[in-house]
This record gives C-alpha cells, sequence and structure tokens, in this order.
C-alpha cells in the first residue's frame, strides 16, 4: 500500500494528465508511464555507477550514450524535447536490448505516444518530483502497484485485472516454497508472481524485521532467514516464470516493470500463446497461480495436440493446460468462472471428472460477482487442487464478501 500522501497525489496527478493529455486508454497511460520510468531509472543508474567511479579514481564507460540519457534531453525545450525522444531515443532502445538482463529486452518496438510536448515535460517533471530511484524497494513497488490501480480492465477479450487482497488470499492458501517452480500461464500486469516472490520473502524475514502497513501488508522484506542455495534459486530462471499474449508486447512491458520494481531484476516474462502448439512446458512447475481470461472461443487449429479437441473454450482449456504443466504432487490455485463448476456439456463433466477422480481437489471458493467491479456481473470461484494425488475431502466456501 502506498502510504506517503505525497506520492499519491503526484501519481493521481500523473494519470489525470495522461487521460487529459489524449492517452485515455489505461493500458497506454500505463504503459508510456513504464517506459519514462524505465528512461529514469537508466540515467539514475547511470549517474550512480559514474559517482562511484570518481570517489574510486577510475573512469566510467557510460553504457547510455548522452542523447539518451533523462537529464540531457529533459533540459531541452518541449517541443524539442518530443521530436528528440521520438527520432533518437525510442529508436535507441533496440541497442540497449543486448542486455538481456535489463528492461531494455521488452523495448523492442516500443512506440512514443505522448503527442503533446507540454504533456511530455509534465510528466517528466512528476517523475523527477517523485524520486523513485531514491526510495527503497517496498515503495517502488506500492508506487507502481499504486499506479495500477487505476486499471480497472487490464486486457481484452475477457482478461480482468486480479485485485490484489484476492491473489494474496490465493498465494497465501497456496504458500509457495523458496526453491519450488513458480508459474503464471496468462501474466497480465504480474500479480501473482510478484506476490508469491513477497510471500516468500515474508515468511524468510526475521519478524523483528518486518513491518505492515495499514491493509496488512508486508514490508522491509529482506529475506535475511533464506539459505545461500534458496537464495541462488531464486536468482535462476526457474523461480519465477510468466506468460501473457492478451495485449501485445504492451501488458509484457507493464509486467516485466511491475517485476523489476518488487525486486526482480531480470524478469522471465514472455511472449506466449500458452494455449498454442508452441508451449510445450509439461511437469515444469512446482506451482501455478492463475486468473485465465475468461474470453469464449479460442480457435481450434492453433490449440495444442495434447489439449482436449472436444471443446474450445479458452477457461476449459487452461484448466487442462495447468494439469499438463503442473510437476507431480504440484499445487495450483485459479480464477474460473461458475461456469466451470455448473456447465452441463460433455467437455465440463470430462474436466470435473479429470479434476476430482485424477487428481486432488483440494477446495473451490464461491466468490461474489462484485469482487471485479465494475463488472460486477461475472460470478467466479478459485479452484485449487493438485497434481495426481488421490481427492478424499474437498472444502467448499461460499465468500458472502470479500471485505473492500
Amino acid at each position: 500500500m502506498l502510504t506517503d500522501p505525497k506520492l499519491r497525489s503526484q501519481v493521481d496527478a500523473l494519470w489525470d494528465k495522461f487521460w487529459t493529455g489524449g492517452l485515455s486508454n489505461p493500458l497506454d497511460a500505463i504503459e508510456q508511464f513504464s517506459f519514462l520510468l524505465f528512461l529514469k531509472r537508466l540515467d539514475d543508474r547511470e549517474n550512480a555507477a559514474e559517482r562511484q567511479a570518481k570517489r574510486k579514481g577510475t573512469t566510467y564507460q557510460p553504457k547510455v550514450p548522452k542523447e539518451m540519457r533523462w537529464g540531457y534531453w529533459t533540459q531541452m525545450k518541449a517541443e524539442e524535447a518530443l521530436s528528440h525522444l521520438k527520432q533518437v531515443v525510442f529508436p535507441g532502445l533496440v541497442n540497449l536490448a543486448e542486455d538481456k538482463s535489463s528492461f531494455a529486452e521488452y523495448m523492442k518496438g516500443a512506440q512514443c505516444k505522448i503527442n503533446k510536448a507540454g504533456l511530455l515535460i509534465e510528466a517528466c517533471n512528476l517523475i523527477d518530483q517523485m524520486k523513485i530511484s531514491e526510495q527503497n524497494q517496498d515503495v517502488q513497488g506500492d508506487l507502481y502497484e499504486y499506479m495500477l490501480g487505476h486499471m480497472q480492465f487490464a486486457g481484452r477479450g475477457g482478461q480482468f485485472r486480479t485485485p490484489r487482497h484476492i491473489i494474496c488470499m490465493m498465494v497465501q492458501m497456496i504458500d509457495p516454497q523458496p526453491r519450488e517452480r513458480i508459474g503464471d500461464l496468462a501474466g497480465g500486469t504480474c500479480g501473482f508472481p510478484v506476490n508469491a516472490h513477497q510471500h516468500i520473502l515474508e515468511k524468510h524475514t526475521s519478524p523483528a524485521i518486518l513491518e505492515y502497513d495499514a491493509e496488512g501488508l508486508p514490508h522491509h522484506l529482506i529475506g535475511d532467514m533464506l539459505t545461500d542455495d534458496e537464495r541462488k534459486f531464486m536468482k535462476s530462471k526457474k523461480y519465477l516464470r510468466a506468460f501473457d499474449n492478451d495485449s501485445g508486447m504492451t501488458m509484457l512491458r507493464i509486467g516485466s516493470m511491475n517485476l523489476m520494481l518488487h525486486g526482480i531484476e531480470s524478469p522471465q516474462f514472455y511472449y506466449m500463446d500458452t494455449l498454442s502448439k508452441s508451449f510445450d512446458d509439461e511437469r515444469e512447475y512446482d506451482v501455478i497461480l492463475m486468473n485465465p481470461p475468461f474470453k469464449g472461443a479460442v480457435d481450434k487449429g492453433g490449440v495444442h495436440p495434447t489439449l482436449p479437441s472436444d471443446t474450445t473454450k479458452s477457461e476449459l482449456l487452461f484448466l487442462h493446460l495447468i494439469l499438463r504443466a503442473l510437476d507431480m504432487g504440484g499445487r495450483a490455485a485459479v480464477i474460473v468462472p461458475d461456469g466451470v463448476l455448473f456447465g452441463s456439456s460433455r467437455a465440463h463433466v470430462e474436466l470435473r471428472k479429470k479434476l476430482v477422480e485424477e487428481n486432488r481437489l483440494d477446495g473451490v471458493l464461491s466468490m461474489p460477482s462484485g469482487v471485479f467491479k465494475p463488472y460486477a456481473g461475472v460470478s467466479t470461484a478459485v479452484l485449487f487442487f493438485t497434481r495426481g494425488a488421490q481427492t478424499k475431502n474437498i472444502w467448499f466456501y461460499d465468500m458472502a464478501h470479500d471485505g473492500f
């Protein structure tokens, strides 16, 4: 939770300026904010490296050309700065993408959609005032989460941004561990990977260090109780992986920035249709946390051959995909529309049979329709299940109110 009233007001002001400046699509506004934030962080990183070299009496070889530096082009007159950003800075990001460990990898093909010079300068001034690089990691992540909170609808074809408190509840129920391979096969803004990472850090940070804000969210997550092997694994490519193709590269950039600002510097977030023939992951994950898009039918010809051919409903196909992708004994928490629970088609019945007879359906949590405000007509539930185990007792819970 972003508790600093000054930062909240600055984010609100920036959002309003984007909105009145012509960026009425929330995805576009947050994507452009991410671009500017990346450029500012890049310049801050260069400045820090230069200061360190000066202290050591060594010469620093710049990684970012002068003409691309935030401190260079933001000092230009408004019209000149906008032209420079579009003609020099954005095209130059392709060269920076050679650094595979940075957000630059996701900036390929990025377009500046800010067309008003005054808006650009006002946005840059507000970002300067936020002093993001001087904030601790908790505040950086909270700031971006607060910005994402302005985006109630994320994606197309029925994909909603999952409320943070629902994500936290699902993560706590699954209780991911430091050495587990965690995945989200429809990543969106990467709320599930971010919160899974924070959950692990919280459970492995000394209680005396932890602090909780008004919403009960933990801070000062340093993971001081993690072993060296656990830390090493959490920096590997196997630890957190997410995939998305619902909103093109836009969601990839937004989700990647969300991961970075929460301390995951090399985000494993890929542009991929996980239902397609191109996605072969099988028994690759110990934990899967997801809110798949409820977009109805998918193109039958493009679906992976290991998935059922008797349905094109995405919510059913995703559940079959999760069962394929989970390792034996792997756990999942997945948001589904109520139709998955009550549908009478052969595909619906066969899926429920598979969940109960070939795996362990641990629990079904029915959520109130107002969870995805303002889209209150969507009735959903969370399924908790374990691959390959035996179903004995199923925990059913009817959530009367989500508390928000």
